[in-house]
């Protein structure tokens, strides 16, 4: 198994893998997004999630979830495809891609320590904060604002606009 394949988890192998971090004392940071171009923008926040010290898990919606959140024509790359170059990312410890509509079920699946969101978000209105402290985590804003999005890059493509 290469590196990267072993970074790209199951939810099975994920758990195992968060109980042997967690056993060696490692904090469990989870996030999450569809990633589906990835931007400088995604980078700064996988960065910073980072630096709040711990193992980073990316979630990664699944082909069917990003359809439902973005519409049609997305994701433009499979989830496959977008989970080995988020597993090539330094930063990332491990991805899992998930076929919920949002990332509820995972995080009561691997209790993560922190859950990391970008500026978009308050630490009021995250969609899963709910979850998140009944799991006995807390939740973080990291990142950039929001001043990037892969939506408005396809968008600019479309049009043919340079930055």
């Amino acid at each position: 198994m290469n590196a990267l394949e072993n970074k790209i988890l199951t939810r099975d192998r994920l758990r195992r893998r968060v109980e042997e971090w967690r056993r060696a004392g490692e904090r469990i940071i989870l996030t999450n997004g569809c990633f589906d171009l990835l931007h400088v923008g995604h980078i700064r926040y996988l960065r910073a999630a980072k630096q709040l010290g711990g193992k980073l898990v990316v979630g990664l919606n699944a082909d069917e979830s990003v359809r439902g959140l973005k519409g049609a024509g997305r994701p433009l790359m499979p989830a496959a495809e977008r989970a080995e170059i988020l597993a090539a990312l330094a930063d990332v410890d491990a991805v899992v891609i998930f076929p919920e509509p949002d990332v509820r079920a995972l995080i009561r699946e691997i209790r993560p320590d922190i859950h990391a969101k970008g500026a978009d978000y308050t630490l009021e209105n995250v969609p899963e904060r709910d979850t998140v402290l009944e799991c006995g985590g807390r939740i973080a804003i990291v990142g950039d604002p929001k001043d990037h999005s892969a939506t408005e890059f396809i968008s600019r493509i479309g049009r043919k606009e340079r930055p």
